[in-house]
């Protein structure tokens, strides 16, 4: 073979290349593992295969906690992603984060991409955007808390399986008659700030926190000691006396315990469907999260868990283009509708909930609608619109430290979240100052 033949060759293998070569990377961590953890590849490579310029690279990075320190210490080595996800207790500290992020709306203006903030849910766009409806981050993954139950586990105790539970005094009966029936854990829970202190208030439209949750500014206290809180988590500490309420962690390590039969009762995400739905061997069913009758105007609307992407500072304008397809193509009906039929996780749009809608899902899986309506049933109101506080991640495991004492009979809910109110102001101060 000549020269000439060779070189011939190789500028064909080149050429035949070069499309490959050309592509844009863009950088995408995440927190999921397991069956979500699936669905995010999947999604992936969906959009890698619609286009040829980019070319996403998902990596995950840990637990939500985990994966924002690894974006937050991947931008002081100047290593960071493109996008990051993060979980909504972080969202003031990004907000915070001065120079490490490009606010989404800002993305999208920049690559000229066609993009309407309002095209999203209100009750989840709000919590995500500025006073001025300007998205800071795009919502992902946002769920809310539902009460799972095992129909199988109250008939067994002779219990009629469509027993109301809508209020916790109801709940209360019901864990009782469980309990009497020789039941070994009639109630569990996941995330239990979240759901019981967090989601508690806003759903009894009580102030978590002053300045509207921190929305209305950094310089803001706890309030989530007052009479309500305490009335409810006082209850659950006397049913962890009795046995009604087993608590097994911080996070989601009841999941385990509900998914395998073992509990009746948990309250969860509504994207524990994914997993429910996977693994249980028993008849289950979604209720909306109960609320307490004495309360006046309850329920309000609960709010929303679960995480955004935010898109990290200092990187090239095509890889800003590159997101901004990326967000665009999650942003679709058609993946959106999916997404939310796969996990629980809420429709980011209306019209990807109006899809579901016409696809028959909610009709074919009843319940699975409870979520949307529990978040969309009122407009939120300053207590019920979501809880931006700085360090609140720190805060968290303050007062899971706190409601562990409870739960354990160490201390009462008056004491544990007062002491609680007390050490995570100490925090928010320090936020402050460090955001002046």
């Amino acid at each position: 073979m000549t020269i000439r033949n060779v070189l011939m060759g190789t500028a064909a293998v080149m050429m035949t290349a070069a499309p490959a070569l050309a592509q844009t990377e863009v950088d995408f961590w995440h927190a999921f593992t397991g069956r979500l953890g699936e669905l995010v590849a999947e999604q992936v490579e969906t959009f890698n295969a619609s286009q040829s310029d980019y070319k996403v690279t998902a990596s995950h990075k840990g637990n939500y906690s985990e994966t924002l320190n690894a974006g937050i210490a991947a931008f002081r080595a100047g290593e960071q992603p493109d996008i990051l996800m993060v979980f909504e207790v972080g969202t003031a500290t990004m907000m915070g984060a001065k120079g490490a992020i490009k606010p989404v709306y800002e993305v999208m203006a920049d690559a000229g991409a066609d993009f309407n903030p309002d095209d999203y849910i209100s009750s989840i766009n709000g919590y995500y955007t500025t006073s001025e409806g300007e998205m800071l981050s795009l919502p992902y993954n946002a769920s809310t808390p539902v009460l799972w139950v095992n129909r199988d586990a109250l008939s067994e105790a002779g219990i009629d399986a469509d027993v109301d539970l809508s209020t916790w005094e109801q709940v209360g009966d019901v864990l009782g008659q469980l309990k009497e029936a020789g039941h070994s854990c009639p109630l569990v829970t996941a995330w239990q700030s979240w759901v019981h202190l967090e989601n508690l208030s806003a759903y009894h439209n009580t102030p978590f926190s002053t300045q509207a949750n921190g929305f209305g500014g950094f310089d803001t206290e706890l309030a989530m000691n007052g009479p309500i809180q305490v009335k409810h988590i006082q209850t659950m500490g006397d049913w962890a006396k009795d046995g009604k309420f087993i608590y097994t962690g911080r996070r989601n390590e009841g999941g385990a315990n509900f998914r395998s039969g073992e509990c009746a009762l948990f309250t969860e995400s509504s994207a524990g469907y994914a997993g429910i739905k996977a693994e249980a061997e028993f008849d289950f069913d979604v209720r909306p999260l109960p609320y307490w009758s004495d309360v006046e105007g309850a329920p309000q609307n609960t709010i929303i868990g679960g995480a955004s992407l935010w898109v990290m500072a200092g990187q090239s304008d095509e890889e800003y283009k590159g997101v901004a397809e990326f967000l665009n193509f999650l942003s679709s009906p058609e993946i959106q509708a999916k997404w939310h039929q796969d996990t629980g996780y809420l429709p980011s749009t209306q019209a990807a909930a109006d899809l579901t809608e016409e696809q028959g899902f909610y009709a074919e899986n009843p319940g699975t609608d409870i979520a949307v309506k529990q978040m969309t049933a009122n407009a939120p109101t300053e207590n019920s619109k979501g809880i931006r506080l700085g360090s609140y991640d720190q805060i968290r495991g303050i007062i899971d430290e706190e409601l562990e004492a409870v739960w354990t009979g160490d201390k009462d809910a008056q004491t544990a979240l007062d002491s609680a109110k007390k050490r995570g102001d100490e925090l928010l101060r320090r936020f402050e100052q460090a955001n002046r």
